[in-house]
């Protein structure tokens, strides 16, 4: 105890000694006892594995022979040789932590050896330890890039976790004029230390082209005494970026993909010196690695994000000119159907036969503009209309369909038939939507059909591909069919197969694509078979419950 009554404790510390020699063994016992060490003593092989099965030593000190086969106890090994005794490579390869002393033994040798022994592991102890914290520090730092696109969030984790975890006073990057990232510029500076320029300035091309050469050669520039080697071209070239960073130690560390280096990163101290090692070196490397690939893809899905942007944007200021183009359209048509109906009323008086005819071209071509503004009002509010959902009779519907077409079928010689099953069906659905399907299909189909063609209409139960309860509803016709390069394409908005364009067949494009969407927002499907010159039939699955 002292004086302050406080305890002094020492740490413990114990030897393990194996010798079949029992003089040695003793000699070896007094000299460690007298250096502080608890002896756990053996004499053979045998009760030398037991003892270090049972037992966790300081140091082990055994006979050079009884070495031999034996595994990493974890700890020091000092051998005692023999005058003669070889040592075996395999044996001191598995023993790792190893020295040997020749006999005759003396106290003070053994006593220093052993304690060289145990300072050197617990030095390399300590040195693994260090590179392990080193290791986990620059994984949290590639985890922090890979977890981010943000060009500027990763230069920012490069520098501060490099500053942090390498013990430097100054850490700065910046990236290259390169089309594959962003200009970007980051540093960290230990607190109370200048920031560094925010810039290369004129010194680019010169940083640009040892970074290249570094890249090329898979190397990093590392100087760990700058006053040793004043006019290397790394340290005229940080003294003409940098008058006031005067470091002592640095490391030019390049960032690239492929070919070229694309940015490049500084660390400096500025008051000790850095011996920077090979696993620091390669550590550094590794996260340069993750650095550049996250670089690369932010600035991808950067690039994407914008070109979406402005997608969007184009969709939207394509729907609202279709919307005022509507209305703009609709008000005048209003204006001329029915004046129209008021000229073949005979509001103005008897009408001759040869205008009659005239009126009825009027009266056709401004049905199928009412039908075109239609269709693209139709488009221009799709995206953001809700459903109104209701029961809805499939066989009364497709008949109003059929019903308010035939004139039109008629005047083509189209016969349309529809064959209405054995028993109702009901779905729930958009009455008005669905109607507008049928619509737009089956007046596709009387239009592509030739004079003399028929079109047929069925609907029957079915069980949908996930398994529920469906309507399956077709429509075939014998018209002039689809080529066969135009099928993938014929759902897309304003799009029309090359016959239709070139046998003059009007049309916007619009009516399958608008009948796509509105089945989809039912999530049913809609599905075209066609054969040129044979026909093509369209067919609508819906779910009976409604989407």
């Amino acid at each position: 105890m002292g004086t302050n009554g406080a305890s002094i404790q020492h740490v413990s510390r114990s030897a393990v000694v194996a010798d079949s020699d029992a003089a040695r063994l003793a000699l070896t016992t007094d000299a460690l006892v007298a250096a502080g060490f608890d002896i756990i003593a053996a004499s053979d092989h045998e009760s030398l594995t037991v003892q270090l099965a049972e037992n966790s030593p300081s140091v082990v000190v055994l006979e050079n022979s009884l070495g031999h086969g034996l595994h990493s106890p974890g700890v020091p090994v000092l051998l005692l040789l023999n005058p003669g005794d070889s040592v075996n490579l395999d044996d001191v390869e598995a023993l790792r932590e190893v020295d040997y002393v020749m006999s005759p033994v003396r106290a003070e040798e053994l006593t220093l050896r052993v304690e060289t022994l145990i300072g050197r592991a617990r030095e390399r102890q300590r040195a693994r330890e260090e590179v392990e914290a080193l290791r986990e520090s620059l994984r949290k730092v590639s985890a922090a890039v890979r977890a981010t696109n943000d060009s500027q969030r990763i230069a920012d984790h490069v520098v501060s976790g490099f500053g942090e975890a390498l013990g430097v006073d100054h850490v700065w990057f910046a990236t290259f004029r390169d089309e594959r990232v962003p200009l970007i510029r980051a540093q960290w500076n230990r607190p109370g230390l200048a920031q560094l320029p925010a810039k290369l300035g004129a010194s680019e091309d010169a940083v640009a082209e040892v970074a290249n050469s570094l890249w090329t050669e898979a190397d990093v520039l590392a100087v760990s005494d700058h006053a040793a080697e004043p006019a290397t071209k790394v340290s005229l070239a940080l003294q003409e970026w940098s008058g006031e960073l005067n470091p002592v130690s640095s490391v030019i560390l390049p960032v690239g993909e492929g070919p070229s280096a694309l940015g490049i990163v500084v660390l400096a101290t500025v008051h000790d010196h850095h011996e920077w090692t090979r696993v620091e070196i390669a550590l550094m490397q590794h996260v340069a690695g993750n650095v550049a690939h996250g670089l690369i893809q932010g600035h991808l899905i950067s690039a994407q994000q914008r070109v979406l942007q402005q997608l969007r944007a184009l969709d939207k200021a394509k729907t609202d000119f279709l919307a005022t183009v509507n209305h703009e359209l609709r008000t005048p048509l209003t204006s001329i159907t029915a004046y129209l109906d008021m000229i073949r009323d005979g509001s103005g008086g008897p009408v001759p036969e040869g205008i009659e005819k005239m009126l009825d071209v009027i009266a056709r071509n401004s049905d199928r503009l009412r039908r075109l503004i239609t269709d693209m009002l139709t488009v221009s509010k799709q995206d953001g209309s809700s459903l109104n959902l209701k029961p809805v009779d499939i066989a009364q519907l497709l008949q109003v369909v059929v019903a308010t077409l035939r004139p039109q079928a008629e005047s083509r010689h189209v016969s349309v038939d529809f064959d209405e099953g054995a028993e109702d069906i009901e779905v729930t659905a958009d009455e008005a939507q669905l109607e507008q399907v049928f619509t737009n299909i089956v007046a596709n189909a009387i239009k592509f059909t030739p004079e003399g063609g028929k079109v047929g209409i069925t609907s029957e139960r079915s069980a949908s591909k996930d398994g529920g309860r469906s309507v399956l509803i077709r429509v075939a016709d014998t018209g002039l069919g689809i080529p066969e390069h135009d099928l993938p394409h014929v759902l897309t908005r304003f799009f029309r197969a090359s016959n239709a364009t070139s046998t003059a067949v009007p049309g916007s494009g619009l009516g399958l694509a608008i009948a796509h969407d509105i089945i989809s927002r039912h999530m049913g499907r809609l599905e075209l078979d066609s054969t040129l010159g044979a026909g093509t039939t369209v067919s609508v699955e819906l779910p009976v419950g409604g989407p």
